[in-house]
């Protein structure tokens, strides 16, 4: 049987969004509680995905190398505070190169169900904005919309109903729930 995971959306789901790029390591700033959820989630067998947008690497902000090297380090910061992150997947594109990775586009959710073997339709898609939402629910997964990062502002315009949590704590909190509920 396949595995099923959890995607996160990294800006503005686990780390604080910047107007200006998280550029460095020393720019990543994790949200309040998102350690915690993250330790919350490793306790369950869905694999943990992030699969995030870094157009600052097509606009020249960062390398390819400098963005891993910040991945890296957060992976190490969530295992040392218990949690666990299975894989990282990130689209380097601008909106204008159309690509087919970049969220809303379903491609880095398509990558990791044939590289980890999972059953995308039994997964669940946690995002702070509609492009994250939209790209998990074009392939099956139930999405999680956070109040963090710009889930504020994008409340307002969904054009699709998604469930709507606080933080990441929330949502992983609603996850268990929906689990252990049979939903």
């Amino acid at each position: 049987m396949k595995s099923r995971a959890v995607f996160l959306d990294r800006d503005g789901v686990i780390n604080q969004n910047r107007d200006d790029y998280v550029k460095s390591w020393e720019e990543f700033v994790f949200i309040p509680g998102a350690l915690d959820a993250l330790e919350n989630l490793a306790r369950t067998a869905f694999q943990v995905v992030v699969v995030t947008n870094q157009a600052a690497i097509g606009r020249g902000y960062v390398t390819q190398s400098l963005v891993w090297d910040i991945h890296c380090r957060m992976i190490a910061t969530v295992n040392a505070n218990g949690g666990r992150i299975d894989a990282v997947y990130h689209c380097p594109n601008t909106p204008e190169q159309g690509c087919c990775c970049r969220k809303p586009a379903p491609g880095l959710y398509l990558r990791a169900a044939k590289e980890l073997d999972l059953d995308l339709t039994r997964s669940y898609s946690i995002g702070d904005k509609q492009s994250d939402l939209d790209a998990g629910a074009r392939v099956g997964c139930e999405g999680i919309i956070v109040l963090t990062g710009k889930g504020k502002e994008e409340m307002k315009t969904l054009r699709q109903r998604y469930r709507l949590v606080r933080d990441l704590r929330g949502a992983v909190e609603l996850i268990r729930l929906m689990e252990d509920n049979g939903q």
